[in-house]
């Protein structure tokens, strides 16, 4: 069983600069509350996360289509 004082559960998680003070809950009606517009975490992501569904050849492909610079920006 786990110790209820182990410090490894009242440690905050590390988390990146930009999202300081974000929070996102349920509320009692099962609505997502957030303290960042979907907006501004999305912007976040896009930035921030490489797309994984993207093969390799996918992206040669959008690179043919689009040129580089458009596919460094998805």
């Amino acid at each position: 069983m786990a110790d209820k004082n182990d410090p490894k559960k009242s440690e905050k998680p590390k988390i990146h600069d930009d999202l300081k003070g974000f929070n996102i809950h349920i509320d009692e009606f099962g609505q997502v509350r957030s303290t960042l517009g979907q907006e501004e975490l999305n912007a976040f992501l896009n930035e921030k996360v490489k797309d994984k569904k993207f093969s390799a050849k996918v992206r040669k492909q959008l690179e043919n289509l689009y040129g580089s610079e458009r596919t460094e920006e998805e």
